[in-house]
């Protein structure tokens, strides 16, 4: 029997559906990856959940959808002169996001509606799927606050990094609850830990969560393609021009030298911690997943080098990214088992 006081017919059912909702999400998040990288984001210049579901149909349409995307600050200063054959090759991009993310929506309320139709949501599990659910629509609310910032709000050729960085941590945090779900919905039990070692799961997930809102900033502000030397920053230890007298403290998170850095050091900082965990609790309930959770943080760290060292081309990048995700989830899921009682299993 789940702790929701459902049956074991019922979970099953509704982690097959999270699961689903998991992969899909995984999946958005690297079609979204490629989005960027091919700079196709902002090759639709409007909102329209339902009817820009349909691509143009004639050349028409075609011709129109283009001449909207020249009215950009992007077109006019990055890519002048692109031809029908270019501008389809963005579009077809960014319309594929957009039409996953309805698919994502379309599977997440069918799924609802038929599990309270079966009246599978008892002990406040209903009102956890439907605050997924929003969290779901909120960030398509926030995916078009992010394109917006390209295509007339701001002068910009790219989204605001800040926005980037806003959509992709809510993915990251939509995929969390989602396996958190799913783990309080199945037969695995708590590890029962130490409160210490309690704390250092958390501490080692939300630095995670931290690095990879890092990582979305040096991804719009395209520094991964610039300073490509390791372990050095061009030649030196600390980049010379890492506060701008321009920016001032915005430095920190639109200086290409300072999130650069940042994203280095914090990757140290996490590579340390989550070695001196595997270690220090070598002989505990949760030695396997600290040890595991190790072994995730030191492949993404060679990996973050290699693609640093390559200037980040779109396949290294984009499993740099996924492979992120997976440590992301690992980590959640060693917060979950080192938590004891089923009080503590829900999100």
């Amino acid at each position: 029997m789940s702790q929701y006081a459902i049956s074991p017919v019922a979970a099953g059912w509704i982690r097959r559906w999270l699961i689903l909702l998991g992969l899909l999400v995984y999946a958005i998040i690297l079609v979204g990856g490629a989005t960027r990288l091919t700079d196709s984001g902002l090759s639709i210049t409007e909102w329209a959940p339902i009817r820009g579901a349909m691509p143009p149909m004639s050349e028409a349409a075609w011709a129109e959808e283009l001449e909207k995307y020249r009215q950009t600050t992007q077109y006019q200063l990055q890519n002048r002169g692109m031809s029908m054959a270019e501008f389809k090759f963005i579009y077809w991009w960014e319309w594929g996001h957009r039409q996953l993310g309805r698919f994502i929506g379309l599977v997440a309320v069918i799924g609802f509606a038929v599990f309270a139709a079966r009246r599978w949501l008892g002990g406040g599990l209903g009102w956890k799927l439907a605050g997924l659910i929003a969290l779901g629509g909120l960030q398509g609310a926030i995916g078009w606050w992010m394109v917006s910032s390209g295509i007339g709000e701001t002068e910009r050729v790219s989204v605001a990094p800040y926005r980037l960085m806003t959509h992709f941590t809510l993915a990251l945090v939509i995929l969390a609850v989602i396996a958190w779900l799913w783990l309080s919905l199945g037969p695995q039990k708590r590890a029962g830990a130490s409160g210490r070692e309690r704390g250092v799961a958390l501490a080692l997930m939300l630095l995670i969560f931290v690095q990879m809102a890092a990582g979305a900033l040096v991804a719009g502000l395209d520094a991964g393609r610039t300073y490509n030397d390791w372990p050095l920053m061009a030649g030196e230890l600390f980049p010379t021009h890492y506060m701008h007298a321009e920016l001032g403290v915005r430095s920190l998170f639109e200086g290409r030298e300072a999130t650069q850095f940042n994203h280095r050091f914090l990757a140290y900082v996490l590579w340390a911690g989550s070695l001196w965990a595997a270690f220090a609790y070598r002989a505990g309930p949760l030695a396997r997943e600290f040890a595991f959770l190790a072994v995730l943080v030191s492949a993404q760290a060679v990996w973050g080098i290699l693609t640093l060292l390559n200037a980040a081309p779109m396949g290294l990048a984009l499993v740099h990214q996924g492979l992120g995700v997976v440590l992301t989830l690992w980590a959640v899921y060693v917060v979950w088992r080192a938590g004891e009682g089923a009080k503590r299993s829900s999100p």
